[in-house]
């Protein structure tokens, strides 16, 4: 695939072939960004495992501690007082049948959906319309309780969902191009941290096996395994 003008000059600032430090890797980032847009600061880290086995299957959720510079549109399945209580915790959109039913019909206006438990039944209708785009609530990512106010305040604040794919790797958004090199740096050391507590029993040899960093249209930077981790404090 041909690359633009702005792309081939980044490749110029940055040696492809070197593992760097996460704060040296975020700085390139910021500086190699092409775009006029405020681009996604993204993070592919490849995992020694094989999701194939369920056992070595790694998907969560967490919250960074900076958000990801968007606003997210919540939806969430309740009714009764756990649908006052989602309106309360600022959802942007609550119902139950008749959401159910506007899903359906192709309204997708949403980032996430939450549901309450006693919902599932009801929501397990749109599993082929919810699923492939990663939209479907699940226990494991918190997105099935009936703590309806947490669930909608972590998820407006900035909790992202994360899922090995078929190679091992885990892609997920950290922040803008725009936010400070500390507020990036934090929030990758936040997801990495979950990921390492993640770490399946069954899961052998080197878990962390690559780490790269890039903004939407730039170039990826690749960061060293072995000096990833948030340093100790003095």
């Amino acid at each position: 695939m041909a690359k633009g003008k702005k792309y081939l000059e980044a490749l110029k600032k940055y040696d492809p072939a070197q593992l760097y430090e996460p704060p040296q890797a975020i700085d390139l980032v910021k500086e190699a960004a092409p775009a006029r847009f405020d681009e996604t600061v993204e993070v592919a880290v490849r995992l020694g495992v094989d999701p194939k086995h369920a056992d070595q299957m790694v998907r969560g959720a967490v919250v960074l501690p900076h958000g990801i510079g968007k606003s997210v549109r919540v939806l969430v399945f309740a009714k009764g007082e756990k649908a006052k209580e989602a309106e309360e915790a600022g959802a942007d959109l609550v119902g139950a049948e008749d959401m159910v039913e506007k899903i359906q019909g192709g309204f997708l206006d949403f980032d996430v959906a939450i549901a309450t438990p006693d919902m599932m039944g009801m929501v397990g209708k749109l599993g082929r319309i919810l699923g492939p785009r990663g939209l479907m609530p699940n226990p494991k990512t918190g997105t099935v309780t009936f703590d309806i106010r947490s669930a909608v305040r972590d998820s407006k604040a900035g909790k992202i969902e994360y899922r090995t794919e078929k190679t091992g790797i885990v892609h997920a958004p950290i922040g803008k191009v725009s936010f400070d090199r500390s507020k990036i740096l934090d929030n990758f050391y936040t997801l990495l941290e979950t990921l390492i507590r993640a770490k399946p029993a069954a899961a052998k040899g080197q878990y962390l096996r690559s780490i790269t960093i890039s903004s939407t249209m730039g170039p990826g930077i690749r960061i060293n395994p072995v000096r990833a981790s948030r340093p100790a404090e003095k």
